[in-house]
């Protein structure tokens, strides 16, 4: 086993905990100096692809919303993570865990996400710092 090849593949289990493929495109919102990253470079590495900002080109198959407690109105910043994806995409919100600066209490994520129009799906330790919750559009909420 090469000491090289191993943090290649434990950059991309990072990045795997969040269901990320290749050659999927991953939107950023959020970002600010306290985002994980050895997340964020994991995902580079999985999807193949750039993390892409505000504005991208297409639609993505990934929204990354990194979130903290005083970052305004999470109903809002859901719907507009909703903007540029595809169908069939998902939004991973992440937020401090319990006990750091600007953690999110999951009841307020439980309260927002249903308003916005998105079910979770799942939680995840996404990292030592920062906790995911997956979430995704009701496949009974289209009409």
């Amino acid at each position: 086993m090469s000491a090289t090849a191993e943090p290649a593949e434990g950059q991309r289990a990072v990045g795997a905990r969040l269901g990320i493929k290749p050659g999927q495109m991953v939107q950023e919102l959020g970002y600010d100096d306290d985002c994980d990253e050895e997340l964020r470079e994991s995902i580079v590495a999985l999807s193949g692809n750039e993390l892409v900002g505000g504005e991208p080109d297409d639609v993505v198959d990934v929204v990354l919303l990194w979130w903290r407690d005083g970052d305004g109105d999470l109903v809002d910043a859901l719907v507009d993570a909703l903007t540029d994806l595809a169908d069939g995409g998902m939004v991973w919100l992440l937020t401090p865990k319990t006990g750091r600066p600007g953690h999110v209490e999951p009841s307020e994520i439980g309260d927002a996400a249903p308003t916005a129009g998105l079910s979770s799906t799942s939680s995840v330790s996404a990292s030592r710092e920062w906790q995911g919750t997956r979430l995704v559009a009701p496949k009974a909420a289209r009409k």
